[in-house]
């Protein structure tokens, strides 16, 4: 089989999906231009900010994306061949996702530009709130862990880690810049795009030349060091104004995101590649692991993401100039990223079965896969795969400080921190447990050292699918009582709470099995997954509580 007929089908079913699905989706929530949407409302220029759509559209898309549509969906295809995953990713990004993103915009610009949180308060009742508000905060604090290090690790990597460092410290201080020249000395956008994005282009060709590699300081090892310069660049992203880093640089990694994709794409479809690793492997991978439900909580982002409804409800809200908007940003930005789950699926399906290239991590596998599709074209392989590589880093920089931006806001609004002084200590409570998590070796079963971000992926994708689930619930509520057709977003919430409560289930029997026969040894994996589904069931409770409810 092809490379282009798989390439074309997903393509041409992500366009239907638009089309029709995302218009029906419009109708049904009677999105209208002349509603007065918060963001022009407020305007407050620090969080309330409008944004013309192709603006907006990257900044989310790059917010959202980030690595999960890219590890994801290459772990899935390696544990269980690539067509399972391709199914969910196609499947799930225009039923499940996209609706998910989508309600969770819309309901959230409906009710002042309100967090999906402030939500579940209003139709859930004030103890789904406090549970919900808790459950976020723990899946916020594990996609920054997860992201992080996973970060470090791209940095530190000895053949290309020093040049990626480089280039995304560059890429920082440029979106900073093109942020001042837009919002303070008002720099035309176009202008502003014509200038800077070809400085991106000379920040990934200097990079290789002048690669960062820090040093081991006192004892202390060099990954280590990076995290904690990355967590510092989280606070900081937290506290500062939307305008002066993470607007410009959304609009930025945007355009790394539409030039892999396009590289990927045009790749796959023009390439003449075939299809080489197995479609299938088996309901059970090499590892033990399950096909249901673990390929769910594994694809991840790359279908539906909890963490995209916080996206969508705490910053992209407070960012829509009119309602229609919210089809293209909310719908449209999630089969943007089902398209980069196939793109990174592809990378996969070129190796044969028992290349030496399936034990590498995920980001090389993509940088090296990206590589390959646009060799073809003429354009140099060691700077594509360079590209890949920043790239790679920069959607997890998107992700790092919008998830400790929203983290700040659902800590302060559980506290009741105000100003200043309450967003650094929110901002500081957060990045604690990150950093605390990633100064520890994490093991596998077998008592091997593994990088932190692996031994967290399960549990951040199952806690990421959960929220999701959580949200449709939420949805679910809302649009009952608006009389909308409410199936619509109770069909992926019942889907996604049982894969997801089975997965946390599985994460917790080895620890339980070991209790029962006096094995006290502690797991924290296993004590969080607890957690986790004791909040989600209590909140789900609530929820069909909330449902008997009738205006």
């Amino acid at each position: 089989m092809s490379l282009f007929s798989i390439a074309i089908t997903a393509c041409g079913l992500f366009v239907l999906g638009y089309i029709y699905y995302g218009r029906m989706l419009a109708r049904w929530f009677d999105l209208s231009p002349k509603r007065i949407t918060p963001a022009c409302k407020i305007n407050d220029g620090v969080d309330y900010v409008p944004a013309k759509p192709q603006l907006l559209l990257g900044q989310h898309f790059s917010a959202i994306a980030a690595a999960g549509p890219i590890v994801g969906p290459i772990l899935a295809a390696l544990w269980f061949g690539w067509l399972p995953a391709l199914l969910w990713i196609i499947g799930g990004a225009i039923f499940f996702g996209a609706v998910h993103d989508f309600s969770a915009l819309v309901g959230s610009v409906r009710h002042g530009a309100c967090s999906i949180v402030e939500l579940v308060h209003e139709l859930l009742g004030p103890r789904a709130h406090v549970l919900f508000m808790g459950f976020v905060w723990l899946s916020l604090v594990y996609v920054i862990t997860a992201f992080a290090d996973l970060t470090s690790s791209s940095f530190v990597e000895p053949t290309y880690g020093g040049a990626v460092a480089a280039s995304s410290m560059l890429y920082l201080l440029v979106a900073v810049v093109m942020g001042l020249c837009l919002y303070k000395w008002r720099m035309p956008l176009g202008l502003a795009t014509a200038v800077f994005l070809p400085i991106v282009g000379l920040i990934i060709w200097f990079g290789q030349y002048m690669p960062m590699v820090m040093p081991s300081l006192a004892g202390i090892r060099p990954q280590l060091i990076w995290n904690i310069l990355i967590l510092g660049y989280c606070f900081v992203a937290s506290v500062i104004p939307l305008w002066m880093l993470l607007q410009p640089r959304g609009y930025l990694g945007g355009f790394f995101l539409y030039v892999t994709l396009a590289a990927g794409v045009v790749g796959l479809l023009l390439g003449g590649d075939r299809v080489q690793y197995p479609a299938f492997l088996g309901w059970t991978s090499q590892k033990g692991l399950p096909l249901f439900p673990m390929l769910f909580v594994t694809v991840a982002c790359g279908a539906c993401s909890g963490f995209h409804g916080i996206v969508s409800s705490g910053t992209t809200s407070k960012q829509i100039e009119q309602e229609p908007d919210c089809r293209v940003v909310g719908y449209g930005g999630m089969l943007l990223e089902g398209l980069v789950a196939v793109v990174a699926l592809a990378t996969v399906m070129l190796l044969a079965p028992g290349d030496a290239a399936t034990s590498q991590s995920p980001d090389r596998i993509y940088a090296e896969g990206l590589s390959h599709f646009v060799e073809r074209f003429g354009i140099n392989r060691e700077f594509a795969r360079s590209f890949a590589l920043l790239a790679f880093a920069t959607f997890i920089y998107d992700t790092l400080d919008v998830a400790t931006r929203l983290a700040r806001y659902v800590l302060q609004e559980l506290t009741g921190w105000k100003g200043r002084w309450g967003s650094a200590m929110a901002t500081l409570a957060t990045l604690a447990v990150p950093a605390l998590s990633m100064s520890w070796s994490a093991t596998d079963a077998a008592g091997n050292i593994v990088p932190a971000w692996k031994a967290f992926w399960t549990l951040f994708g199952t806690s990421n699918q959960l929220l999701a689930a959580l949200t449709l619930v939420t949805i679910t509520v809302w649009m009952r009582r608006t009389k909308r057709p409410w199936l619509v977003a109770a069909i992926p919430a019942g889907f996604m709470l049982v894969m997801t409560l089975w997965s946390l289930a599985l994460l917790v029997q080895p620890w339980v099995a070991g209790l029962l026969v006096g094995r006290y040894a502690p797991n924290w994996m296993a004590f969080i997954a607890l957690i986790l589904s004791g909040l989600a069931v209590l909140v789900l409770l609530e929820g069909l509580k909330a449902f008997g409810v009738t205006d």
